[in-house]
């Protein structure tokens, strides 16, 4: 499983490196990006489907359409001119998606039953795998551009593995015994540790973090918060899994599960990473 974990681990951190390398050549359309946000938030949808049970489960192109429409929603205000900015886009997209979810149900309701729990899911999903990733995709357009992606990305998975390893040599103290069992408070110390290190790695290739002779100091705050949400993104998709009785989100990607169990904790540090940045 370890041997699996690392090879896989590689090969996510090339393919990251990879896409933040070559989007670099388009800063304005930066179309490596869009797929990826897509084709992971597509992906997400597909085993979060699988994962609820089937009376709660929302129509699939209710979800699936949702999903995309507000992860594509972050593009054109970068790409045509005089139109809103982009939050207002995925704003109103998202409204459009939370009124598409009532008309669902209303055009098929028959008798009482769940649909209240539908349109609730429906719009939990969406919000969860689209507008929270919307915070992560936004970074592509601001100043700090690519060094901003990557600590969005590196600095909560840096996380996870430092977690992973200091909890398999030195946990002792469960952090969560229901949620995660295998989650210590002597994991949660070593990777916020190697997290705030990457951050401060990272920011130095910019620097792109505020504080002028202090940015390594701000890195050190950004490391910490980022961390914490990284892990709390973690013990969500737990949650998740825990409540639809399932160990993992699916088997997709070896050695980590499905790709909720790999971008959970970049969905819930997006939104901190661009306050810092933003």
């Amino acid at each position: 499983m370890l041997r699996t974990r690392l090879w896989m681990g590689a090969l996510l951190i090339a393919l990251a490196v990879g896409v933040l390398a070559l989007d670099g050549y388009f800063d304005r359309w930066h179309p490596f990006l869009f797929v990826l946000v897509l084709a992971l938030a597509l992906l997400s949808c597909f085993e979060m489907l699988h994962l609820l049970p089937a009376e709660l489960r929302p129509p699939r192109w209710l979800c699936f359409g949702g999903v995309a429409a507000v992860a594509a929603a972050n593009w054109p205000a970068h790409l045509l001119q005089g139109v809103p900015g982009p939050w207002a886009w995925v704003a109103g997209t998202f409204a459009a998606v939370v009124l598409s979810a009532f008309l669902a149900e209303m055009a098929t309701f028959r008798e009482p039953g769940r649909s209240v729990a539908r349109i609730a899911v429906a719009t939990w999903a969406v919000a969860y795998l689209a507008l929270l990733p919307s915070f992560f995709a936004q970074l592509g357009w601001l100043p700090c551009g690519a060094v901003g992606l990557a600590l969005a990305v590196f600095v909560p998975k840096c996380c996870d593995i430092g977690a992973y390893f200091t909890g398999r040599l030195l946990g002792r103290h469960r952090m969560t015994p229901v949620l995660s069992p295998k989650k210590t408070w002597e994991g949660l110390a070593g990777g916020l540790t190697v997290s705030v290190l990457a951050a401060v790695g990272i920011n130095r290739l910019g620097p792109v973090l505020p504080g002028g002779a202090w940015t390594d100091l701000a890195a050190v705050g950004f490391g910490l918060t980022v961390g914490v949400a990284g892990v709390l993104g973690d013990l969500a998709e737990s949650l998740i899994k825990r409540d639809c009785q399932r160990k993992d989100a699916s088997q997709v990607v070896p050695g980590f599960g499905g790709v909720l169990d790999v971008v959970d904790s970049i969905v819930f540090a997006a939104p901190v990473a661009y306050c810092w940045l933003g």
